[in-house]
């Protein structure tokens, strides 16, 4: 058993340079009883934009004011502590910035300990102690509360989480072990695994309060005064604390070993077996069952330690530091004061396409919305489905009802293109095609105002080419959406040599009032995103065309870690626009790229693929297989594939930042990870790549210098 009062944490005295110290204040509470509660306030000094974080110096000064705790505890002082953070924050976890720089696996092993010392003095620290968890909790926040005897919550605090899978790790301060233990195996997998995975879902706090692990919620306005004299009752036996969530014996006996062999088998299904983290957190799940406490927080530290001196997490604080900083700062964006303001949003087409675009512009902008399309049909349609989702959207209670009827009443449709006339900003949703889009851009262009922004959502094609007829190119912009538009994060911009900055700034203000992230772009085939996934998908093309079956295909790009295999991600995109980027780019690089008029045929087809209960595809339709034609007899090993697809993707990576299309490989990396669910632990792309030692073989370089690579042993 691990003796943490023993251990020396003075190696991590390195780590506090430059922390942004989060202070224990302590100030006596007299409990209408009479008995006195000691609250501590975690606050940093900073407002609600710098949360509380935890790094050693943090959490050395919390574990000496606990120390105090105790023997005031001990001498009487006291009848019992409580923990919460300064306004709207109770911790946002580790200083993940510090834990970057551990240094080796003995230091990052020392940081899972001091984080298991100092917590855990919370159950033993002679009195009962409660956590009020008056806002933001997540990671290390949120296993403050856990290694509490008692915990409440304020209704309104903004997340509830423990997000360390997100990020390529595990809950390391007793996480792992002490949550199954409140709340059940199934709840327990939901928050450490499953939640982190769904796009890092965070928990709101009546949530938190229905799986179990706070025992009471209560309002902001009387949140602390509220959870003071609750635990005065809990002190007093007034209150009794029911937590009808906890694994009884059967649970442990029967359910426990089912659930974790299940989310074994739907995470092998879901998300492959190269991510590490997952599988991590799911081993200590399951071992959680039994065993005391201290074998626990040893497994955690073991754990902890292994995945912060990894590759994988590396790569994840790469990528996250590119979600939370560069996504937030486009580079290459003018003063957004050069911005039109954009009171009317016109949306050329009614289809389903232009019909997401409306109900995202209506909802965010809050300005009048205008569809169109070829007949009225098409137009009625087209309102009935935004004003159906706008319904939709009221009945789950995201929309009041008043909003509802407003955003509906902001949504119009009509065949009478004049009504363009005083739009802002128009965006096509037109087909795929040069023609059918300079067509509809000269229409328009007649009649919208001079200084009116024109955007084309093309996927691959040329914004220069489509603009080319325009009285005004300087003010048409790419403003590239990617399915489903109400999801997936990323709007590629694509400037033209002829786009104006007043154009271009409107058009990054317009995504951040979508709530997009923007990434600017030059007027290059495939713009970032659709480039890269066509080598993806060329290459799992090549090979099956060569004679590979479809399953071994799947397979061999598994160990790139995306969330699909190719022929499920050609299916989602669908077959058609899969067959149309492939011909853009090899129409723009033969050489490099590839196609086959299998792809056309397919297209055709109204099923491609089959696959599994997990999504997974497994092979073609019999339909599909009659239409392919020409298929050879000389499967691939999978070794050769993978080598193929990254070496092409890093001599396209390097050749796009070669001509320019982005400024640094950093926001080609943010594209994929916002725009293509690339995954965190690969870094996007190039730290991949520079890994895996494609880098070093198609440019004799890396990416990065150093490449970005976990600490070692």
């Amino acid at each position: 058993m691990t003796n943490y009062d023993e251990i020396d944490f003075s190696p991590l005295t390195a780590l506090t340079d430059g922390e942004v110290v989060t202070h224990s204040r302590v100030r006596d509470i007299r409990l209408a009883s009479g008995k006195v509660l000691a609250l501590i306030t975690l606050d940093n000094g900073r407002d609600h934009t710098r949360p509380n974080t935890l790094g050693p110096a943090t959490m050395t000064a919390l574990g000496e004011t606990l120390d105090a705790l105790s023997a005031r505890g001990a001498a009487g002082e006291i009848d019992a502590v409580g923990v919460t953070g300064k306004q709207y924050i109770l911790a946002a976890g580790a200083d993940l910035s510090d834990i970057t720089k551990v240094g080796s696996k003995a230091n990052a092993k020392l940081v899972a300990q001091l984080g298991h010392k100092v917590f855990g003095k919370l159950e033993t620290l002679g009195v009962p102690t409660f956590a009020f968890v008056n806002g933001l909790a997540l990671g290390g926040g949120l296993e403050i509360a856990l290694n509490s005897h008692y915990r409440t919550v304020d209704a309104s605090a903004a997340a509830i989480a423990l997000p360390e899978v997100f990020l390529g790790i595990i809950p390391g301060w007793g996480g792992a072990y002490l949550l199954p233990n409140l709340i059940g195996i199934e709840n327990a997998l939901e928050v450490v695994i499953s939640n982190p995975l769904k796009q890092n879902r965070m928990l709101k706090p009546q949530q938190a309060f229905d799986l179990g692990i706070m025992d009471a919620i209560f309002p902001a306005s009387t949140f602390l005064e509220s959870s003071l004299a609750w635990a005065d009752g809990v002190l007093t036996g007034t209150t009794k604390v029911e937590r009808k969530n906890q694994p009884g014996k059967i649970e442990r006996a029967v359910k426990w070993p089912v659930a974790i062999k299940m989310a074994r088998g739907m995470l092998e299904s879901k998300i492959g077996t190269v991510p590490r983290s997952p599988y991590v957190a799911l081993d200590l799940l399951e071992k959680a069952r039994s065993g005391t406490k201290a074998e626990g927080f040893a497994r955690e530290d073991d754990a902890l330690a292994d995945l912060v001196t990894g590759d994988q997490f590396a790569a994840s604080m790469y990528a996250f530091d590119l979600v939370q900083k560069r996504a937030k700062r486009p580079v290459g964006a003018p003063d957004k004061a050069l911005a039109k303001k954009v009171t009317k949003v016109g949306i050329i087409g009614a289809g389903l396409m232009a019909s997401q675009f409306a109900l995202l512009f209506v909802r965010r902008l809050r300005v009048p919305v205008l569809i169109t399309d070829l007949d009225q049909a098409r137009v009625d349609k087209g309102v009935a489905y935004i004003h159906d989702e706008i319904g939709k959207l009221e009945a789950k209670g995201r929309l009041d009802a008043d909003t509802a009827n407003q955003l509906r009443a902001l949504v119009t449709g009509t065949t009478d293109k004049s009504l363009y006339a005083d739009c802002d900003f128009v965006i096509e949703a037109v087909f795929e095609e040069v023609g059918v889009k300079q067509q509809v851009f000269g229409e328009i262009e007649k009649i919208v105002a001079e200084d009116a922004i024109l955007a084309t959502n093309t996927s691959s094609l040329s914004v220069e080419e489509i603009g080319s007829k325009l009285a005004h190119p300087e003010r048409l912009v790419g403003f590239h959406f990617f399915n489903p538009v109400a999801v997936m994060p990323l709007i590629e911009i694509v400037k033209t040599d002829a786009t104006t900055d007043s154009a271009l700034s409107t058009a990054f203000v317009v995504a951040k009032g979508l709530g997009k992230n923007a990434v600017l772009t030059a007027d290059a085939p495939g713009f970032v995103v659709n480039r890269l996934l066509a080598k993806v998908m060329g290459e799992a093309a090549r090979a099956v065309y060569e004679g590979t079956p479809v399953a071994d295909v799947e397979k061999a790009f598994a160990p790139l870690g995306l969330p699909m295999g190719p022929f499920q991600l050609i299916d989602l995109v669908g077959w058609k626009v899969a067959a149309h980027v492939q011909d853009t780019m090899v129409h723009a690089f033969p050489d490099r790229f590839y196609a086959n008029e299998n792809f056309h045929a397919l297209a055709e087809l109204p099923d491609v693929v089959e696959k599994d209960k997990g999504g997974r595809v497994t092979g073609f339709t019999k339909a599909a297989q009659k239409a392919l034609a020409g298929v050879g007899s000389s499967p691939s090993s999978a070794d050769t594939i993978l080598r193929r697809v990254q070496d092409g993707l890093a001599t396209e990576i390097k050749l796009m930042l070669d001509e320019g299309v982005v400024p640094e490989v950093e926001d080609i990396d943010l594209c994929l990870i916002l725009g293509a669910g690339w995954p965190f632990i690969d870094g996007g792309a190039s730290p991949y790549l520079d890994r895996e030692g494609a880098s070093e073989r198609t440019f004799g370089d890396t990416f990065h210098h150093p490449p970005i690579r976990g600490i070692g042993g």
